[in-house]
């Protein structure tokens, strides 16, 4: 039977690999978005605010629409992050970039396809910068992760740190 121990999991590493990668997350789309596929670089801001407002803030979207977009976006990836240092932690960090990278492909997967069964509207925002800056901020969330993680250290040396 599976028992989680949560006392080896480095609390203080989450909130770290978190603001990282959530950054991370909208960097790639601020710089993608606009040259790769040449629309704005906030238009999903206004998709994580319909979330909680509705469609009709997709319309006009104002400042305020903006602002609890992009508090949407982090309380997410707070979420995600924490799945992300549950599941990686303990492996390293090799396995903390290409198992986070490849939790952030499933959870765009997750996301995209949920999502369009309870918001209708999200399939707009199906794209390839989007899977891309899924994976990198699953893949900098692992690693950040893994190496603020001070558990690793240890089992490396050939014993557990208690």
């Amino acid at each position: 039977m599976f028992t989680y121990d949560n006392e080896n999991i480095a609390w203080k590493a989450i909130p770290i690999a978190w603001l990282v990668a959530a950054t991370a997350f909208l960097a790639v789309n601020w710089i993608f978005n606009p040259s790769y596929l040449g629309i704005s670089s906030t238009f999903l801001f206004p998709y994580f605010a319909s979330i909680v407002l509705g469609p009709d803030v997709l319309i006009d979207p104002s400042t305020t629409t903006l602002i609890i977009g992009g508090v949407v976006h982090y309380l997410l990836a707070l979420v995600f992050t924490f799945i992300i240092a549950i599941v990686i932690h303990r492996w390293g960090f090799l396995i903390g970039l290409i198992g986070g990278g490849l939790l952030g492909l499933a959870f765009y997967a997750i996301n995209f396809y949920t999502m369009t069964l309870f918001f209708d509207w999200m399939f707009a925002i199906h794209n390839p910068v989007l899977v891309t800056s899924h994976v990198v901020f699953g893949a900098v969330a692992g690693g950040i992760y893994e190496l603020l993680d001070d558990y690793d250290t240890s089992i490396i040396d050939g014993e557990v740190n208690k």
